[in-house]
Order: structure tokens, then C-alpha cells, then sequence
């Protein structure tokens, strides 16, 4: 059965009804779809459009709908054109005309867009809950190793910071995109039920009713606007392609870390795998997949932004194709801010060899020059004294913090004994505004 055809002298090409439905990818739509036809009917008889006896009939009809389905006794399956015609038509088989009333002063159009918002608000909710539990894991490890390791600037060692500070700051970047998910479900929140195709309805509706009802702030102030807007799939997917950004960025360090050629880290057995011909590895392939699978979202984004850049309003079929990429975007997302989270809280760190590498950098370089300043050296001048002294260092496989008073006063006269202070790493972390951001 379908839910229009009454026009048509022919049926649809078999073809046809298959490239035309969408139920294989809609139907995880299926609870909003109730709870939007629940807070409709709610408002059809305050409205007195259909009595309370007809209304208590349809309210137990979808209840009994959703309850076979979660009991596994109803499958969502079979010919029907989408989600909303398999609740409607399940509807009419068992409460009989009362259930072709449903849909009296709605459309598919303001249906599927109020499905579509409460989906989004109550999957947007699950993305920040992951990435809470991911901060969480960051925070945990960083306070447990904050040992000192070298920062890096064009991957070439720069400046000693602790591993506490490096892995915080990828806790700020999933604080920025809690926010940008709160700010977007903030702007989305408003009700489109009730804008029926795209005109309203002739019908005295009350859509304040299904607004309070659903949890929406107020409806949207326009129709045309309100059964055509998906900015705010487009804005979640551009928040959930930021988060895979700062995923990969993470992962892209994890698995140089992991290297044989870094050892700083060593992801742990259960998201590691092994090579089918060479029985030493131990490949990172949890992190090199989130690396590779932020490429899969923001296609889904460049997906759905070229599928609306030219559609007129109101509604159009294209919008139909704003599913399938905002779900996959969803739920890559959301795997990866899982199994990081598990990367994390597993992650072993080789405290020594970040040690180590902090020592062989020649990372209290700066700090040297500063010293040089605080002494009355012009900065420009300070910069090209330590550059020399970093040559005498490498001609003479030594540290900074290995030569002898007499040698630093051979390069430059003003250093006098503080200077061992000063070029200490765990001191120079210490030092000023340092202790601030390593806290």
C-alpha cells in the first residue's frame, strides 16, 4: 500500500519503487517517526480535528507498533517507500479507517524533517557523551605521566614540554568541539511539524502543542524554510569532521610514537595488529584506521553540501540523500571517539626514552638565549651566540647542559654560573610562565 497514487492512471515500474525507497537507511528513524505521530495526534484532538476517542485509538495503535518492534515480534522490512509509510500502513492494519487520520494536517515533507531534528538532538547528545569519556581518559593519562618529552615544531624537536601538557592540549580541542556541538543543537532546535509540503495546512493546528511535546524551544518561523533547511545536519557534520580532524592529528602522533624510530608510547596488544609475513610487527592499526576513516567524513560533508547547493526551495527527492551520508558521518564518529578513548586509557609510555630524547635535542637552547638577555645581550644577538654554541655542541657530541663553565665562556663571556640553572630542563619547566601551562 502506498500513501499516495490516487492520480495515477499506471502503476510504478517495479524498478522504480526500488530506486525510490529509502526504508533500508530511514529506518533507524523509526522511534522519532512514532514519537513525532504520538505528539501529533496529541495535537489533532487539543485541536479538535479528530475526537479523543479517535486519537486514544491511534495513541494505542503506534504504542503497540513501537512495542512489537523493540519485543522483535514486528521487523521493519518489505515493500514500503520509506519509514513513515511502514508505521502508517502497520497503523491501518490494526485499527482499521481511525488510523488513515493520522496524517491529517501533516506531510511527509514536515515528518521526515521532525524525525530527522530528533534524531540529530538525540544522537548529537551521544557524540558529546563520547568525547566527555575521551577528555576524561586524556586527563587520567596525563596526570599519571608527566614526564618531561620534547615539543615539536615542523617535527623537528624544539622545546622541552611534559607529555602531561601534550596530551591536554588535544583535552581543549575536544572542549572546542563540545561547544560547537552545543551551539548547533542550539540552532536546530526548532519544531518544522506542522509546516505541512511547504505552505501549512488549512487545518486550525496548534503547533506549540507538538513543539512542547517533542522538547523543541518553538517551532520554525517558516515553512518553506522549515521543510527544506538541513544547515543543521550540514553544521553537525562539519562539527563531527573537526572532532576526525583532532582525531587524526592524535592518531597521526600515536602511530609516530609508536615507532621503533620514536618509542615514546606503545599502543597496547588489543588495538595493535600483526603482519600476515613478518612475524615482528606490531602495526597501529586502530589509530592509522581513525586517521584514515576522517577521510570517509568530511566526504560525507562535501556529500551532502553539493547534493543542496542548488535545490529551489521548497522540498526536493535530492534531500532524501541527506541521510545515508549524515548517518555514516554519525556513526564514524562516533567508533572513533570509542576506540581512542580505549587507545588512551591502555597506552603505555615509555617515561625514559621521552627522557632521553629531550636530552639529545638541544631543546634549553632557547632558554640559553633568554638567559643571554636577562644578561643585557640583544635578542637577535643572543640568537646567533646559541646557534653557534648548539655547533660547538655537535662538533663535540655534547649537550648544552654538558660543557664545562669554561667552554660556555669561550663562546660568550657574559655567562657565569647561574647558567646551569637556567638551561636545567625540569627547572626551565618550572620557571615562570612554563609552570602555568604545564599545570
Amino acid at each position: 500500500m502506498k500513501l499516495w497514487g490516487g492520480r495515477f492512471r499506471n502503476d510504478e515500474n517495479k524498478l522504480m519503487e526500488s530506486f525510490n525507497s529509502s526504508l533500508a537507511i530511514d529506518k533507524r528513524l523509526v522511534y522519532e517517526d512514532i514519537a513525532g505521530s504520538l505528539s501529533h495526534v496529541k495535537m489533532l484532538v487539543e485541536s479538535k480535528i479528530v475526537t479523543g476517542a479517535e486519537g486514544k485509538k491511534m495513541i494505542e495503535g503506534l504504542n503497540s507498533i513501537l512495542a512489537d518492534i523493540e519485543n522483535n515480534n514486528l521487523f521493519i522490512d518489505g515493500e514500503y517507500e520509506d519509514i513513515h509509510s511502514f508505521v502508517e500502513v502497520n497503523l491501518i492494519e490494526r485499527i482499521g479507517e481511525t488510523g488513515k487520520k493520522l496524517h491529517t494536517a501533516r506531510s511527509r515533507n514536515d515528518q521526515v524533517a521532525v524525525d530527522m531534528r530528533l534524531y540529530a538532538k538525540k544522537k548529537s547528545s551521544e557524540v558529546m557523551e563520547a568525547i566527555e569519556l575521551l577528555q576524561n581518559r586524556l586527563k587520567k593519562k596525563a596526570d599519571e605521566n608527566p614526564v618531561i618529552m620534547p615539543g615539536y615544531t615542523h617535527l623537528q624537536r624544539a622545546q622541552v614540554v611534559t607529555f602531561k601538557h601534550h596530551l591536554l592540549a588535544y583535552y581543549q580541542m575536544m572542549d572546542r568541539d563540545k561547544r560547537r556541538i552545543q551551539n548547533a543543537m542550539s540552532i536546530m532546535d526548532e519544531n518544522p511539524l506542522g509546516c505541512g509540503a511547504l505552505a501549512g495546512t488549512t487545518h486550525h493546528i496548534n503547533r506549540e502543542i507538538t513543539a512542547k511535546v517533542l522538547g523543541f524551544e518553538k517551532p520554525v518561523d517558516n515553512f518553506l524554510d522549515g521543510v527544506s533547511d538541513r544547515d543543521y545536519l550540514l553544521e553537525l557534520m562539519s562539527c563531527f569532521s573537526i572532532v576526525m580532524m583532532h582525531l587524526s592529528r592524535l592518531s597521526e602522533e600515536l602511530i609516530l610514537w609508536s615507532s621503533q624510530e620514536f618509542q615514546f608510547v606503545e599502543i597496547d596488544d588489543a588495538y595493535s595488529t600483526g603482519s600476515s609475513i613478518m612475524p615482528q610487527k606490531r602495526n597501529p592499526d586502530s589509530a592509522e584506521l581513525i586517521r584514515g576513516k576522517t577521510g570517509r567524513v568530511y566526504g560525507s560533508l562535501l556529500s551532502l553540501l553539493t547534493t543542496m547547493k542548488g535545490l529551489p526551495l521548497a522540498y526536493n527527492k535530492d534531500m532524501q540523500e541527506d541521510k545515508e551520508p549524515f548517518f555514516d558521518s554519525l556513526d564514524t564518529t562516533l567508533s572513533c571517539l570509542v576506540i581512542m578513548s580505549e587507545i588512551i586509557a591502555t597506552l603505555k609510555v615509555n617515561k625514559e626514552n621521552m627522557e632521553n630524547a629531550v636530552k639529545a635535542g638541544f631543546l634549553n637552547a632557547t632558554d640559553l638565549a633568554d638567559y643571554l638577555v636577562k644578561k643585557g645581550v640583544p635578542f637577535r644577538d643572543a640568537h646567533g651566540v646559541v646557534g653557534s654554541i648548539v655547533i660547538y655542541c655537535e662538533d663535540h657530541e655534547k649537550g648544552i647542559e654538558d660543557l664545562t663553565l669554561e667552554e660556555l665562556k669561550s663562546l660568550c663571556t657574559v655567562i657565569d654560573e647561574d647558567i646551569y640553572e637556567y638551561i636545567n630542563y625540569q627547572k626551565s619547566l618550572n620557571r615562570g610562565i612554563k609552570s602555568k601551562l604545564v599545570e
